[in-house]
This record gives C-alpha cells, structure tokens and sequence, in this order.
C-alpha cells in the first residue's frame, strides 16, 4: 500500500505543478487588465476575485488527495482509483463545466499549461479513456 501512496504522492506533486502554471497564466491575465498584484495580496485576489474562482476544482482536487495520504489510513485500490479517476475526468475526460472550458483555453495559451498537463498525463493510466463517468 505504500506504492499507492507513492502514487498519489506524485500525482498530487504534479497537479501542484499544473496549479502554478495555471494560476501564473490568469495572474499575468489580470495583472494586464487591472495592473499589478503585489506579492502579499495575491492570496487574496486568487481567493475572493471570480477571474480565478475556476481554479478551486483542481485546488480542492490536490486537497482531497493530500488529506487521503496524510491520513495514515489504510489505502484502498478503490481509493487509489477514486483519486485518478477524478483526475481523469477534470484534465481529459472533455466536457463543458467551468474548469473544462477555460482549462481548454489556457492549454492552446500556455506552453508552460501544457509541459504541466504532459507531466500529469503520464502517470494518468490509459485505461481511464475508455471508462465512463462513475
């Protein structure tokens, strides 16, 4: 079960990286139409402004699978599965929430969205393409 955890670990580790890249994206889209965020207030503006409210799927996403590994519970492959799976359906399964949509946007916009989704991607199992929505 240990490996599981590794797992999620690295998959958690990744999203992280996508995150940034993302959040860096929409920080120099505000910044250009509303002017620099200082350092200290960023917090802030990414928790309360709606430009980057889309943002919070994959923020509770990382969230969910660190508190599943920090937990010290028994992992299970339904678990272990659960995690990707929800992975899987937010970065690739296509569809046209909020997230979808933008996140859409932000790969034909950033080359450093789409190195970070690549990353994800690998250690995405290829097996998840061909599974519906649970």
């Amino acid at each position: 079960m240990d490996h599981d955890r590794e797992r999620l670990r690295d998959l958690s580790a990744r999203l992280m990286k996508l995150h940034r890249a993302l959040l860096d994206r929409e920080r120099r889209r505000y910044e250009d139409r509303r002017g620099s965020i200082p350092s200290g207030e960023l917090l802030q503006v990414v928790i309360t402004d709606p430009q980057f409210a889309w943002l919070r799927s994959l923020s509770v996403m990382v969230a969910e699978i660190d508190a599943t590994v920090d937990a010290g519970d028994p992992m299970t492959e339904e678990t272990v599965a659960r995690m990707f799976q929800g992975a899987y359906r937010l970065l690739k399964a296509g569809g046209d929430s909020e997230f979808q949509l933008k996140y859409l946007d932000a790969l034909q916009d950033s080359p450093d969205v789409v190195m970070a989704h690549a990353e994800v991607s690998r250690v995405l199992p290829a097996s998840l393409s061909s599974k519906g929505p649970s």
